[in-house]
Order: C-alpha cells, then sequence, then structure tokens
C-alpha cells in the first residue's frame, strides 16, 4: 500500500507543534501499525531526518503505552484494541491517515507524539493501594469468602491498563473513567474496605488538582476503552465519593 501520513511534530512541551506530512509505500497489511511507523522512521533516519518519537513497550496490548490518536480516534478505527494491535488491513491503499498524540491539559506533550501520563501515577499514588499485613501472620486472600459477582466486577476494573484513551476521547478530557476503575477494583472487595473512604477522598481530589475535566456522561471514553471499562464504575465511584463524603 501507499499512504498519506500527517503526522504531528513537536520538540517539546515548550515549542510550537505542527503537521507535517510524509508519503510512504510498501506497507503490508499484516504489519502493525507501529511496525509501520517503524519503517517510516527508518526511512527518516537514513535520510538523516529525526524519526518520529512515539511510545511504546510490550506490543501485545497490555501495557497501553502505545497511546495515538489515528483519524480522530484513540487507539484507531477498530474496538477493544490498543495502537499496537491495529493492523494496516484495516486501510486501504491510498489513505492519508492523521496521526496525533492525546490531547489533554494533563497530557503535555513531550515530544512529537509521545505524552506525559505521570498525573494517572499521581492518581493512584493518591490512594491506589490497600494495607497488607506483612508481621508474618498473613491471610490467603482466597481464604476470604467474596460474591462471585462482585469478583468479576472487581477484575474487570481491574483490567483498565490505565493508557489514557478514555481522556483523550472525552470533549471535558475526565478521566473519571480511570479513577473510578481504580476506585472499583478495591470498593468491591472486603480487602479494599479499610481505606474505603479516604482512597476515593483522596483520588478524585488528585484527579481534580491534575487538571482533568469534569463528566457529563458521554460514553465515548467507554466506547474507546481498549479494555471496554464499563461507565458503571462512575456511578458506583460517585456513591462511594457521597458517602465517603458524609462519613466526613
Amino acid at each position: 500500500m501507499k499512504l498519506t501520513l500527517k503526522i504531528w511534530r513537536q520538540k517539546d512541551a515548550n515549542s510550537k507543534g505542527s503537521m507535517q506530512t510524509y508519503p510512504i509505500d510498501g506497507v503490508d497489511g499484516d504489519m502493525s501499525f507501529l511496525e509501520m511507523l517503524d519503517v517510516l522512521n527508518d526511512g527518516l533516519i537514513n535520510q538523516g531526518e529525526d524519526p518520529v518519537v512515539f511510545d511504546h513497550d510490550c506490543r501485545e496490548g497490555i501495557c497501553g503505552a502505545c497511546s495515538l490518536m489515528i483519524n480522530g480516534e484513540p487507539h484507531g478505527p477498530d474496538r477493544l484494541i490498543t495502537t499496537c494491535q491495529l493492523h494496516m488491513r484495516r486501510f486501504n491503499d491510498g489513505d492519508t491517515i492523521v496521526i496525533e498524540p492525546f490531547r489533554a491539559k494533563a497530557f503535555p506533550v513531550i515530544k512529537d507524539l509521545m505524552v506525559d501520563r505521570s498525573s494517572f501515577e499521581r492518581i493512584q499514588h493518591a490512594g491506589g493501594y490497600i494495607s497488607v499485613n506483612t508481621s508474618g501472620n498473613t491471610i490467603d486472600a482466597n481464604a476470604i469468602p467474596i460474591e462471585k459477582e462482585d469478583a468479576d466486577a472487581s477484575f474487570n476494573a481491574a483490567a483498565c491498563i490505565g493508557c489514557g484513551a478514555c481522556v483523550a476521547a472525552c470533549k471535558n478530557a475526565s478521566a473519571m473513567l480511570f479513577t473510578s476503575a481504580k476506585v472499583s477494583q478495591f470498593a468491591l472487595l472486603p480487602q479494599g474496605k479499610v481505606e474505603a473512604t479516604r482512597r476515593v477522598l483522596n483520588m478524585v481530589e488528585q484527579m481534580d488538582k491534575e487538571g482533568f475535566g469534569n463528566c457529563t456522561n458521554t460514553g465515548a471514553c467507554e466506547v474507546e476503552c481498549p479494555k471496554g471499562i464499563s461507565l458503571e464504575n462512575i456511578a458506583r465511584m460517585n456513591r462511594e465519593y457521597l458517602s465517603a463524603s458524609l462519613k466526613g
């Protein structure tokens, strides 16, 4: 395939960026999207030009690092996949593909297509943990009876990989889906009850400090999430937050 790539290039967070156009030929439909970018970068390096900087790690849909906005959609046109799982057969010969970084105040651009998502880590640090007895008298977690429905819902929430697609898809750049998933995975289990009150208050407070927008229930976050995290988690977090506020 022959393609035209329009890619956002930006030297650093303090520089003004712009869209640059790159023609590319010999793209195979079985290539992943990142492999296609690798081919582009090989050509740019051979021509003495700077390669396009993009984030990636596992390339197996696990880490979420490969977050790109492709033709206006986080992770591209497919559903329930990350960018590294997107294959070029989803595009046609002669297509123009627009590639941008995730856009959000809380995700400042580092360079080109790479953004700083450490704001998610700070939300996690604010309350995404449980107390663990390490005195030598630990109790096997499997010894605590848990309703299967609650366990399944907790595991589903814990599937969030923190890629930021929910933020990129939201017109308000809200992190409610991410934060609610991290709250829910503990709120549904007895192990998470000890810190339950301060967890949700601290994580929501940190989310607001990072500059994420508010949720207006558009639902784009759930649609674009590569792991299918449900909006039900936002409702659960709102209930947890109200309960914690009243207790506080």
